[in-house]
């Protein structure tokens, strides 16, 4: 008997000392993915603004990619958000909200090169943390695992929009 009140106080303790890191885990997978849904939305919206405001056939082509992929993506990143126990954003957060506000008061060339060079940096930034979240072995890492080649898509675009830039070539 008291072997069995020993082994299960064992096993209670041990439970209780794994259950922070459990919990930080899953809470290091909610910011991602709530970090993730925002960025989607903003992707979306930068997506939008570069058809409308896009100069070249190139940027202008590149927002609809953007808007695609970055939609197709949130709607994946909402059911991960609801198995990790988060309740979705639905709004991009307010620095990327004040960069679409910059951004939407540009136009032609200029629009053009501003926005190939956001994108690259933005998109560089995504990777890391995506390749990072990859890693992990839970619904988040899932969805990262499954988006980046995407992302590394639309870097690989974007370093070409904004070396065209550069260059001059249209």
């Amino acid at each position: 008997m008291t072997r069995k009140i020993l082994i299960g106080a064992g096993l209670a303790a041990a439970i209780v000392l794994s259950a922070p890191a459990a919990w930080s885990q899953d809470k290091a997978s909610q910011t991602f993915i709530k970090n993730a849904i925002e960025g989607n939305l903003a992707e979306i919206q930068m997506g939008e603004l570069a058809q409308k405001n896009g100069n070249s056939e190139g940027v202008r082509s590149f927002g609809q990619m953007l808007q695609r992929d970055h939609t197709d993506a949130n709607q994946k990143a909402m059911t991960v958000a609801k198995d990790v126990g988060v309740t979705p954003p639905n709004e991009p957060k307010a620095k990327q909200k004040a960069e679409y506000d910059r951004m939407s008061k540009i136009t032609g060339a200029r629009f053009d090169s501003e926005f190939a060079k956001m994108m690259v940096a933005d998109h560089k930034k995504d990777i890391r943390e995506f390749q990072k979240e990859a890693k992990k072995n839970d619904e988040a890492g899932q969805f990262a695992k499954e988006t980046l080649p995407t992302l590394q898509k639309h870097l690989e675009t974007a370093q070409s929009l904004e070396a065209s830039r550069t260059t001059g070539t249209r």
